[in-house]
């Protein structure tokens, strides 16, 4: 079984899949050197207000209210009022794969150490998947490119212990989800809930699987387009690499491709086509189911950066 350790490689969408479908191990790099990176960005944090006194969602509100002024012992308050304010999703919840698909995806970018949170937040976050505590997140309620911002308050919520979480099946509070693990809620340092929320990770998880399923329904259609042609004696010379040869188009080209491996050169050999051309939704599949392999490389780098 493959062994996916956030912090220590780079993260594919495939590997995204696994730990949504709980079919690899996952760790979190623990070195001494990777904790000083996170840690880091933590204490440049700290500089900044101590220095400067002007830090936007820590010293400042947030969107049109940056203008307004957070007194100091407000600092440590915001992150959770921040988290409770968001939350107001609707409409179903996702259910566990794709929960954990968003908790990964918000991993890999909180492992970048660019968003000035502690270590001891990636643990606790690590640690949702780790004991698969899955936050109850409404499908509804996101602002787009702006930030998945309700959806992503729910996994705030779960490591301050507040709202409801799923573990082992059961809907539970997540505080009892957490002490049942041996876990505790922590405590959000300034900037660390908008270091979670503000952010697209929601919407990603989502495209990771639906990008997994629609490579997976291509290959699929090519296997059941070689099936039907055999099964109807239809003409396999629809797919002859000579003819994709002369179209700039290599998704088709790798469709007819994969069509041609899934037949069977023994049972082929004996089937006598019916007809000089069959019909359009067996002999033009890899122009349509190709278009997908013409995006794939498009779709990939847009999903994983």
């Amino acid at each position: 079984m493959k062994k996916i350790v956030f912090g220590n490689q780079r993260i594919s969408i495939e590997d995204i899949e696994l730990i949504a479908k709980k079919e690899c191990e996952i760790d979190l790099n623990r070195t001494p050197e990777f904790i000083a990176k996170i840690n880091a960005g933590a204490d440049f944090l700290d500089r900044m207000i101590a220095e400067h006194g002007a830090v936007y969602g820590v010293t400042t509100g947030y969107g049109d209210s940056c203008t307004k002024v957070v007194p100091s012992d407000s600092y440590y308050v915001l992150p959770v009022n921040l988290s409770r304010f968001h939350g107001c999703g609707l409409g179903e919840y996702f259910d566990a794969e794709t929960t954990r698909a968003i908790i990964a995806v918000r991993l890999v970018s909180l492992v970048q150490a660019c968003s000035g949170v502690s270590f001891n937040l990636v643990e606790a976050l690590f640690n949702l998947l780790k004991h698969d505590i899955l936050p109850r997140i409404p499908q509804e309620g996101s602002v787009g490119a702006s930030g998945d911002l309700t959806p992503l308050s729910y996994i705030v919520a779960a490591l301050i212990g507040e709202r409801d979480v799923v573990l082992n099946g059961t809907v539970m509070p997540a505080a009892d989800a957490l002490h049942t693990c041996g876990l505790k809620e922590i405590t959000l340092r300034p900037k660390e809930a908008l270091a979670i929320m503000n952010g697209t990770a929601a919407m990603t998880g989502v495209a990771c699987l639906a990008f997994c399923r629609a490579k997976y329904l291509a290959d699929l259609s090519c296997r059941l387009t070689a099936m039907v042609s055999i099964a109807m004696k239809g003409n396999e010379y629809h797919f002859d690499p000579r003819l994709f040869a002369m179209k700039p188009h290599p998704g088709q080209s790798h469709a007819a491709d994969l069509v041609r491996k899934n037949f069977s050169s023994k049972i082929q050999a004996s089937v006598i086509p019916e007809k000089i051309q069959d019909n359009y939704s067996i002999r033009c599949a890899p122009h349509i189911i190709g278009v997908f392999y013409d995006f794939e490389p498009t779709l990939r780098s847009f999903i994983e950066t």
